[in-house]
Formats: C-alpha cells, structure tokens, sequence
C-alpha cells in the first residue's frame, strides 16, 4: 500500500505468464451477456457470448468474437445468419443450457425468423444478422453483422464483470 492506505495497481507486460493478470483485467469492464444462435445441419445451437458491441448506425452494423478453440465456432463461422439476444436478469439460469453438454434448445420455447434463425422470446434485445465480415483477431474471429431486423422490450440487462453474474444499479 501506498500512503494514504490506497492500493498500487498491478503493473505487467500481457503474455503467456501473465495471462491470468491480463483476464482479471478485462475482467473489470462489466459488458452485457448476449446469447448467439445460428440454424446448422445439427439443429438450432446457441453460444453464450459477452463479446458484443455496435460498431455502426448506418448502415446498422455489430460485431461479437468467438472463440477459436470452441467446438462450434466452424458452425459460427460459416453461419451466414444469426440472431444476438441480450439476456435480461431474469435469463441468467438459461446460460447453463448453452454451456458444453448444456442441453441447449431442447425442451426451450423459441421461434424461428424469416432466415430460419432460432429467437428467443425472452430476450431483453435481439439482432437479427447477416453476416457481414469476418477478421482475425488472435485466439477470436470478429465477427461483424448487418442487423435486418431488431426488438427490444423493458427489463434489466445480466451483467457480467470479474467473473459473475448481476445486475445494474444506477447511481443517484
């Protein structure tokens, strides 16, 4: 500790020894949690992802990145539609149903868009994409989507930060 009882940050150089250090800091941005489906030859898949963000109003452009190493980012890849879902509050328990060996949309209500893509009701907001561009980034592919069609409805939107669940309060 420094005078004055205040905590030093943690200084380091990002690579393989310090890969825990370099995720507990981007843990500290707090991001939404969205939930990505595609159709594939195997049936509807759905993908827990926080790596969400809008990149253009016009045209209405927004990307998110899967990881590489997931066993279904080829279905992702190739996907030339999908819907991103922001989860709300209420949805953080549908997580475990699309985590690996979650069992996913069955026994799930959802319906399916013009593109054949599986939505869910619940969503707090949903995109429905085309896919757009693709780029490399390192261990993640960019994904990046043409929104066709969107929703939204009131509620709280799940949180994620340091690695859990919540909520937001507002300040005031």
């Amino acid at each position: 500790m420094a005078d004055g009882g205040q905590l030093q940050p943690m200084e380091f150089v990002p690579g393989p020894k310090a890969a825990r250090a370099l995720r507990d800091a981007l843990g500290c941005f707090a991001t939404g949690v969205t939930l990505v489906t595609i159709e594939s030859a195997e049936g509807p898949m759905g993908f827990a992802a926080n790596s969400f963000a809008a990149v253009s109003l016009d045209p209405a452009l927004v990307l998110w990145s899967p990881a590489k190493s997931s066993r279904r980012f080829g279905h992702y890849l190739g996907a030339l539609h999908y819907a991103i879902h922001v989860l709300p509050q209420t949805a953080h328990g549908m997580l475990a149903r699309f985590a690996r060996d979650g069992a996913g949309f069955d026994g799930l209500d959802f319906a399916r868009n013009a593109d054949g893509v599986p939505v869910l009701p619940q969503a707090l907001a949903r995109f429905e994409c085309r896919q757009h561009a693709t780029h490399d980034g390192g261990d993640h592919v960019i994904i990046v989507g043409e929104v066709l069609r969107a929703a939204c409805q009131p509620g709280e939107p799940l949180i994620f930060a340091q690695g859990k669940y919540g909520g937001f309060s507002p300040l005031g």
